[in-house]
């Protein structure tokens, strides 16, 4: 039997251990098996590991644990060093190596949709997604701008309370990378000059548990394109079995 699965906390929202259960059963791989590990400490993931045994032959990682998993690791493939966050993990004769697949996954997802008035970005949130997110909208020439809680300028990152509707007015692309929004608390959203957003906007939200968040709806309901990240996560997980099978 081969083993796979993700790691994060918390992970009832998660739609991977559905999509790869389908994909198994569509080609018919009956000795393979997903689940989805909650693990509320990192720390854990050493313990996981011995008792899944062999077995296990890779692993997604998702919220919070994109970069503090490195710490684990036996290596890590240059680009998801580059960028600094990992979402794949694979076992190797030599150790458990890091890869990542959000970078393919985002720019797949988010090309399409791109326009020439979308040459700067705010990224929302500075976990392990949004490096990314990060640098992937570089690589296509689009400046960004990080905002978090606290405004960091060696990061250039800008604070929620510092953000005021005509920056927001000024920067045509905004991807939502953190966890605000997610099923179940879909209340929540990033706390953004929404009055801010018209019909030339494109808004990305990582989330697509619900398909249609809050952070979305803001958008939407003032013209603007908006794009779940249910396509990214598709495209990313292919990108993992690819990587768990070469």
């Amino acid at each position: 039997m081969r083993k796979f699965g993700i790691i994060g906390h918390p992970l009832a929202h998660s739609f991977s251990p559905k999509w790869f259960a389908e994909k198994f059963k569509k080609e018919g791989l009956n000795d393979c098996r997903y689940t989805a590990y909650d693990l509320p400490d990192i720390n854990q993931l050493p313990l996981l590991l011995h008792n899944l045994g062999e077995e296990l032959a890779g692993l997604n990682v998702t919220i919070p644990y994109k970069e503090s998993v490195m710490d684990f690791l036996a290596g890590i493939d240059k680009e998801a060093a580059e960028i600094g966050s990992v979402n794949v993990l694979k076992n190797l004769p030599e150790g458990w190596f890091g890869f990542n697949t959000d970078v393919y996954g985002f720019r797949q997802s988010i090309g399409p949709f791109l326009r020439t008035e979308h040459e700067r970005a705010l990224i929302l949130g500075t976990g392990g997604s949004s490096k990314s997110i990060d640098y992937v909208l570089k690589s296509i020439g689009i400046s960004t701008v990080f905002v978090s809680r606290e405004a960091k300028s060696a990061t250039n990152t800008i604070s929620y309370h510092d953000l005021r509707p005509e920056s927001v007015r000024h920067f045509k692309l905004i991807i939502n990378t953190t966890p605000l929004g997610t099923w179940p608390e879909v209340d929540l959203l990033p706390p953004i000059p929404y009055e801010g957003i018209g019909e030339n906007h494109l808004l990305y939200d990582l989330t697509y548990n619900p398909p249609q968040s809050k952070f979305l709806s803001e958008g939407a309901i003032r013209g603007a394109q908006t794009i779940n990240g249910y396509n990214m996560l598709v495209m990313q997980a292919e990108k993992s079995w690819e990587i768990w099978n070469s």
